[in-house]
């Protein structure tokens, strides 16, 4: 087993590997007490070697590794990365560069939306992996050999994986179908997490643009106070109560304990106060800087036809390239298709437009029918004559 504990055998680890065309990368890490994770282990691999690198080792400088990580002429290839990445992110204050995502690869050679490492492994090497160590505690020290072996499998079999996926993008063709992906992924403001913004990744049904803007005001509070004392954002407040607090309006400290699901040591504390100061700016926020509402009913009324039929269109495109349909086209896509907006829509762009967007316009245009086949029992696409 291949063990870097000391910051001149981690210099030397990665000056050797400055010479290999990729280099593999997974890390174990914890999060569940904190806002930002905490990197417990690293795991590099490569043709010529791989190792595991202790980050809590006395000492240690990681220096190199995120030097290693923003090399231009090392690949550095993750399966499932975005975790990862984040974490050398927030440390590092860089992105990888170039990257490579397996998942993602596996999203464009027919291994469907979001294929495990386990099931991708078993597929391509046939190899059962043995996962039993995936929830362990990795921040404690010793690791056992059990651990470290599970750890490093991480990265060893991904370097055959990574072979296979990069042969076969070639073969097909299909290197740019994924380029947008891993372009998310290379960009720092994917893991920029604005405060602002964290009211879009709660679940709601309101389309009341009061509602919307008191919920973005207290996400944004909440989001903030998550990062600065580096605590889960959920551990104070879960979503269900911000939403009750949205929908309810509370003016005291005294109406916000009516609010069930709000811990009573919060509304009662200095948190309540806090709470009762967002929501008194927000009653100084004029409605016309109100959050704009969803798109109506009547929007969805009158597009629904077309965008199911290009929603069942884009699902047998998808199966027939053996590709995941949101690489293809996202529903914001279809609508903005749907309601004529087709200025630098991804549908009608590239190659996505060479294998859907024609059929689509074809459809939206109404010279395309689709037809069930009761012989074959397949869906079939049919020229309607001008």
């Amino acid at each position: 087993m291949d063990i870097i504990e000391t910051a001149a055998g981690l210099k030397q680890f990665c000056t050797e590997l400055e010479e290999q065309p990729f280099v593999t990368v997974d890390l174990e890490f914890m999060r569940e007490h904190t806002y930002y994770a905490k990197l417990c282990l690293i795991q590099i691999g490569s043709p010529a070697r791989c190792a595991v690198i202790d980050p809590l080792a006395e000492g240690m400088d990681l220096q190199p590794f995120f030097d290693l990580m923003t090399n231009p002429g090392v690949v550095k290839v993750f399966h499932s990365g975005r975790q990862d990445i984040e974490i050398i992110f927030n440390l590092s204050h860089r992105v990888p560069a170039p990257l490579f995502d397996t998942q993602v690869a596996g999203m464009a050679t027919g291994f469907g939306e979001a294929i495990s490492y386990e099931n991708l492994v078993n597929h391509i090497l046939h190899i059962k992996l043995d996962k039993s160590n995936r929830l362990s505690d990795w921040s404690k020290r010793p690791l056992n050999p059990a651990q470290l072996e599970y750890a490093l499998a991480d990265v060893t079999h991904l370097v055959h994986v990574y072979e296979f996926l990069r042969g076969k993008l070639d073969s097909l063709g299909r290197s740019e179908w994924i380029k947008e992906e891993m372009g998310i992924l290379s960009n720092p403001k994917t893991y920029e997490t604005a405060p602002d913004e964290a009211w879009l990744k709660i679940k709601h049904r309101s389309h009341n643009a009061r509602f919307l803007t008191l919920l973005r005001e207290l996400a944004a509070w909440r989001e903030a106070r998550a990062q600065r004392k580096n605590t889960p954002r959920h551990s104070f407040i879960k979503d269900d109560a911000l939403l009750a607090i949205c929908a309810l309006c509370p003016q005291t400290k005294e109406e916000l304990l009516q609010i069930r699901n709000l811990r009573r040591d919060i509304a009662e504390g200095r948190l309540g106060d806090e709470i009762i100061e967002v929501l008194n700016q927000f009653n100084k926020i004029s409605p016309d800087n109100y959050v704009c509402p969803p798109q109506t009913k009547d929007w969805q009324d009158k597009n629904s036809p077309l965008f199911e039929l290009l929603k069942l269109l884009l699902k047998i495109v998808s199966q027939e390239h053996g590709i995941v349909s949101r690489l293809l086209a996202s529903d914001d896509d279809l609508r903005e298709f749907c309601a004529g907006n087709d200025e630098n829509n991804a549908v009608l762009n590239g190659w996505r437009h060479e294998i859907f967007g024609r059929q689509a316009e074809a459809l939206r245009a109404g010279k395309l029918a689709l037809r069930y086949n009761p012989d074959t029992r397949d869906i079939v696409f049919e020229n309607i004559a001008s």
